[in-house]
């Protein structure tokens, strides 16, 4: 069968209903009703005739796996995406959980991060599969939980032998072709100083002043390994907590005295071919050069862990990989211009799943999903016509990896 007849078949507002059902379970992260849409999931997935089913990944939390089973040989592809949310936040005007669709946009909590990339490509499969289509490859589903933890849910499905030939990946990029994404570490920076009460503050070391010169500093680094200047591109550290006040129990009862200590929790990203050794070395080096401004100061910087919580490694794929060339074309099939391709920011700076098929399995993918630009933000949201130029996409990938028997 033509694919531009394939095309045509894509019912907008079927794929645009799924998705609205998807945004109306409340799925957040570690709870119940994460569970309720991953049965949901299987559900739709054996609906439409694939094999799927729940798979564990800790304590009563599940993942949903579905395979469409090809004719043989092929090569076989597989999806992947996180079912579970964020919470809402102050300043929605919507309801979060609505699964509102006007003439522009779908809203909800989760739509574009990203349940949107999900429903995609299970609506990519469905039309495949009410046309007709039979496929050399198998086309396999992963519908995971726990990316907000690291990504233990697709580590797990990982290990219980879940993989194909290549991935997509469809965290929100606004449809761009990310190639290259950064890892993540947390790091936890205690600046020492030395107190006084006010009247004799210039006789002590104020460890607010310090981190107020430090955290500029930080905001601005790149890492001193970076290979090229792609890779630098996705060097980039963020400070998102400070502490400081008397003491290591941050007493806040007497202001009129110069706090000596202050606790900064920080994120760092580097790219594929740099160290996070080397990363916290840099960081080190800021804190030699703070010391030398603040004389009497005394600062330290550690990689925090959390147990049983891994980091999001990092992720590459050659541009001229198979994947890449069948997405590339695909999207410029559909919108008729060259998809961007590459190291892009902001999802550069993302930590992905993709990441753990890379580095556990060496299996050349793809992250490439609808969204992004209204994401992590009220009133989330995502165009109705990336979402479904993105079914299209996702449509021609899996006829040009997967081959029509």
């Amino acid at each position: 069968m033509d694919p531009k007849a394939i095309l045509a078949r894509i019912d907008e507002k079927a794929c645009l209903d799924f998705l609205a059902g998807m945004v109306r379970h409340k799925s957040y992260t570690q709870t119940e009703g994460e569970r309720k849409l991953v049965e949901h999931m299987v559900a739709s997935m054996r609906g439409i005739g694939l094999e799927a089913e729940m798979t564990p990944v800790q304590e009563s939390r599940f993942n949903a796996i579905g395979r469409w089973k090809g004719q043989g040989g092929g090569k076989s592809l597989l999806f992947n995406g996180h079912v579970d949310t964020n919470p809402v936040t102050e300043g929605w005007t919507v309801d979060p959980w609505g699964g509102l669709v006007d003439d522009k946009f779908i809203y909800g909590i989760g739509v574009s991060n990203m349940k949107a990339g999900d429903a995609a490509y299970y609506c990519a499969v469905k039309t495949l599969i009410d046309a007709g289509v039979k496929l050399k490859g198998d086309v396999i589903l992963t519908f995971v939980i726990g990316e907000l933890q690291g990504g233990v849910g697709t580590l797990a499905a990982i290990r219980q032998g879940v993989r194909a030939d290549y991935f997509v990946n469809s965290e929100p990029t606004d449809l761009q072709a990310l190639t290259m994404h950064a890892a993540a570490f947390t790091f936890i920076i205690e600046l020492q100083g030395i107190t006084r009460h006010m009247s004799k503050r210039e006789q002590a070391v104020d460890a607010i002043m310090a981190a107020c010169d430090l955290i500029p500093r930080l905001n601005a680094m790149t890492f001193s390994d970076a290979p090229s200047d792609e890779h630098r591109s996705i060097n980039r550290v963020h400070v998102g907590v400070v502490r400081g006040a008397l003491g290591k129990e941050f007493h806040e009862w007497r202001p009129p005295q110069v706090a000596d200590v202050v606790r900064i929790k920080g994120s760092g990203r580097y790219a594929p071919g740099q160290t996070e050794a080397n990363a916290l070395a840099d960081l080190r080096k800021a804190l030699d050069g703070l010391e030398q401004r603040f004389p009497g100061l005394k600062a330290t910087v550690e990689r925090e862990t959390t147990d049983g919580q891994p980091l999001m490694p990092f992720f590459q794929v050659d541009k001229n990989a198979r994947i890449v060339k069948a997405i590339n074309k695909a999207y410029e099939t559909v919108r008729g211009v060259p998809q961007p391709t590459g190291a892009i920011t902001p999802p550069g700076f993302y930590g992905t799943d993709a990441g753990h098929f890379y580095n556990e399995l060496g299996m050349e993918g793809i992250v490439c999903g609808p969204g992004g630009r209204y994401n992590t933000m009220p009133d989330e949201r995502v165009d109705i016509a990336d979402y479904l130029d993105m079914v299209r996409v996702y449509l021609l990938t899996i006829l040009d990896i997967c081959e029509v028997a």
